[in-house]
């Protein structure tokens, strides 16, 4: 995809701190920061996942650390938990909303912050986002998308979504080497969404750079730094939309922005509802499925006797996607906060209590999965992962991600039967989001006769 600057949008180097971005981020990250990176110090285990870069790597003791401590753990900041059953029922759960982005804050500070926001910085953990608005305003909102994530919809995707692979897999050639991140797992769900969304082609490269920038907000304590990149990122990809809503209003199409802005159901949305609703979901749409694809060939590459069982049974891929899922979440963790005071787990939760759902953890919950530390693509019950969160923010996209990561895969390995991670794959530094930034793969049966070269610049 090339990467062009969309000429509508200020460059960042007009884009200036000021005091006011300096203060959303003292309330919004700098002083859980703070928090953290002292109890980290102590040894919390959950200020630990949060400021521990060496922890990014491989969460997943950390996360036995919790479940030993009990259902429910408090660290003065937040409570936390890792139990299957505790996750779903605060998920599905009337009792817990969203805290509004900002559950562990004192409600003070969650409205001062509100105040001192900038609304062309708007991120998905910012109100108006659906992700962090309750009933009956997250009803209204998901309403009016739903509908291109019904189920007959997205089985109508199925020709596109091969046809994307397809074409990205062709356009690789005999290339011996590639990124497989930067070349076909982005690439993929970029184009798909972008479709639904009215995206012309040459405006989807620099989306997913800002993209990229935007989703570190979804992390608690970033660094002025980070919030700052952040910040730009947001502004610039709010300028576009700007644009993008003009022309879908001048020359509507048959996407699903272009029926939403004209949808009398949508008439009294604001300039913010309507950005928070369309940057959702294109990020939404991409982010989750970018960190499927690429974990699941991580975790094949390191199970090659289930890859090779995939091969010869194709009918598995489902199955395995749900395993990937189960075993390596793309998204790790989200929050609740009680809304009155309730009971989970034999542990009081006061209003206004915030609570850290670790989605990873729960995930291998031993009351729940068998030996839920081995990846198994035949696991009789994958699908009882927590992966896509539940009750009413149950992930809009799931079934379209699961959709694209098993025709991904499955039309990957019957190319590339012999495909191999080499070279040095990296992490994404990202918390929330857990996936792969470059995965350096090569096509050749005899991966070590290939030179591995750093193909990050590639593409």
């Amino acid at each position: 995809m090339p990467r062009r600057r969309v000429d509508t949008v200020p460059s960042p180097s007009t884009l200036l701190s000021t005091p006011q971005s300096f203060v959303a981020w003292s309330i919004a990250h700098g002083l859980q920061r703070r928090f953290l990176h002292r109890a980290a110090a102590k040894g919390d285990v959950m200020a630990g996942l949060a400021t521990d870069s060496a922890l990014y790597d491989d969460p997943y003791p950390s996360y036995e650390q919790l479940r030993a401590q009990g259902r429910v753990v408090r660290n003065g900041l937040v409570a936390g938990t890792v139990d299957h059953a505790v996750a779903n029922a605060i998920l599905r759960s009337d009792d817990f909303g969203t805290g509004a982005g900002q559950g562990e804050l004192p409600a003070p500070l969650r409205r001062l912050h509100q105040l001192v926001r900038d609304t062309d910085t708007l991120s998905p953990v910012d109100p108006p986002s659906m992700l962090v608005v309750d009933p009956p305003v997250h009803t209204h909102y998901r309403r009016l998308v739903s509908r291109a994530f019904t189920a007959r919809k997205v089985g109508r995707m199925a020709d596109r979504v091969d046809s994307v692979a397809t074409r990205l897999l062709d356009d690789l050639g005999r290339e011996p080497t590639f990124d497989l991140v930067g070349r076909y797992a982005a690439q993929l769900p970029v184009a798909v969404i972008a479709d639904i969304l009215g995206v012309p082609e040459h405006e989807r490269g620099p989306l997913l750079e800002w993209g990229n920038l935007a989703a570190t907000t979804l992390d608690p304590g970033l660094s002025w730094g980070q919030y700052r990149a952040a910040e730009v990122a947001l502004r610039q990809m709010h300028a576009w939309f700007d644009h993008h809503l003009d022309r879908l209003r001048r020359d509507p199409g048959s996407d699903l922005l272009s029926q939403v802005v004209q949808d009398p159901e949508a008439a009294d949305l604001s300039r913010d509802e309507l950005h928070a609703i369309g940057l959702l979901v294109l990020g939404a749409g991409f982010e989750t499925t970018v960190n499927l694809i690429g974990n699941a060939v991580a975790l094949l590459d390191a199970h090659p006797d289930q890859r090779r069982w995939l091969q010869d049974n194709p009918d598995g891929w489902g199955n395995a996607v749900e395993e990937v899922l189960r075993h390596d979440a793309p998204v790790q963790l989200t929050m609740r906060a009680a809304s009155c005071d309730t009971e989970v787990g034999g542990e009081r939760i006061a209003e206004g209590e915030a609570v850290l759902v670790y989605l990873g953890g729960a995930n291998r919950d031993p009351a729940v999965f068998d030996d839920p530390a081995t990846f198994d693509v035949r696991r009789t019950n994958a699908a009882e992962h927590v992966a896509s969160s539940a009750g009413v923010h149950f992930c809009l996209g799931a079934s379209l991600a699961r959709l694209e990561a098993t025709v991904a895969l499955r039309t990957l390995f019957d190319r590339y039967p012999d495909l191999r991670v080499v070279g040095r794959p990296e992490r994404r530094t990202t918390r929330v989001l857990r996936g792969w930034e470059y995965l350096p793969v090569s096509t050749v049966a005899d991966a070590s006769s290939v030179p591995r070269p750093d193909l990050r610049s590639v593409g």
